[in-house]
């Protein structure tokens, strides 16, 4: 198999479903999931999924490029990887979704929607995070960069989300983000659905989702824009050296979640708002039949707002910035 993409649209098991090359080992696990383990012993394993919303193609397209290297023999692998597809069907139709927000139903919630594509593909992907880190023996660092866009455009073109973990976040992890050119990092203070909090909770891995730019068709992205992120990405996968990051994050926390909880739901902003913009002290920015958001500290930022979710499911987030960590970065 020289393509790993290629085949996942195709829908087609590849034959041969697995091979070796001088560097390494790989199985194609299902449609979707590619497994590839390097000739030499490692104590990494390294998760990195894209797709998981389809119409976001970008990490999509360089998560291939480097793939494709290791398939063709002209990289060394590093850590045990597993390289995920979260959603191909979605893929197919460069559509986000095709019944249900995959990134809303991991952590077993799934179990609480009707039978449909993504949540059987969320059961799936639980599984082969499980298989993957089980068959891991004395496993020192464990990653899951899950590789997104934003629908909206941003103050911060790339940004990372860190879920909820009462741990520490390693030092070289953290290192890496911001030579991944992330400009911003969001650490989530509640649990939720996402891929990288059942990473995160379930197998202690330092997860994080990665937001580079803003959603597009495939062959209409400009991957120049993500040339930091792709370096940084080839530093872990091949050995090379991780470039210098320019600027640390800015860090932000969340301090609210709006919730849409029925069809009478507003959301105050317009199509166009940036993610990241601020809002002051008293602004009304959602309502929802007696429900009202306002703005409560001094100064909160916009985060993913989107008034056409489904009940019951976020419909923006609010941040404040983490002024102790960022007077400390100047």
């Amino acid at each position: 198999m020289q393509d790993f993409l290629k085949h996942t649209l195709s829908g087609e098991k590849p034959y041969p479903s697995a091979g070796e090359n001088d560097q390494l080992r790989w199985q194609w696990l299902d449609e979707g999931i590619l497994e590839l383990t390097p000739h030499q012993p490692t104590r990494q394993a390294i998760v990195i999924s894209a797709g998981i919303h389809g119409n976001e193609t970008a990490p999509v397209e360089i998560l291939n490029q480097l793939v494709t290297l290791l398939l063709q023999g002209e990289k060394m692998l590093v850590p045990r990887l597993l390289v995920i597809l979260g959603n191909p069907a979605a893929l197919r139709a460069n559509k986000r979704y095709l019944r249900c927000d995959l990134n809303r139903l991991f952590g077993g919630r799934w179990q609480q929607y009707e039978d449909c594509p993504e949540a059987r593909r969320a059961w799936r992907l639980e599984q082969a995070l499980e298989t993957f880190w089980q068959a891991g023996n004395n496993v020192e660092i464990g990653w899951h960069l899950d590789l997104h866009t934003a629908i909206r455009g941003s103050y911060h073109p790339r940004f990372g989300v860190l879920p909820l973990n009462e741990r520490a976040w390693p030092e070289a992890f953290m290192q890496w983000l911001t030579a991944a050119g992330l400009e911003a990092l969001v650490f989530h203070r509640a649990p939720g659905g996402t891929f990288t909090h059942y990473s995160c909770e379930h197998f202690g891995a330092s997860s994080c989702t990665l937001e580079l730019g803003k959603a597009q068709p495939f062959g209409e992205n400009d991957l120049t824009q993500f040339s930091e992120a792709k370096q940084a990405l080839a530093s872990l996968l091949f050995g090379e050296a991780l470039p210098a990051g320019k600027h640390a994050p800015r860090r932000y926390r969340v301090s609210q979640q709006i919730t849409r909880t029925s069809n009478a739901f507003q959301l105050h902003m317009d199509t166009d708002t940036l993610n990241f913009t601020a809002f002051p002290q008293g602004t009304l920015l959602a309502e929802d039949g007696d429900t009202r958001y306002y703005v409560k500290q001094a100064r909160e930022y916009v985060l993913f707002p989107n008034p056409n979710v489904a009940p019951g499911l976020r419909a923006g987030l609010l941040l404040v910035e983490d002024n102790a960590h960022n007077d400390v970065l100047g």
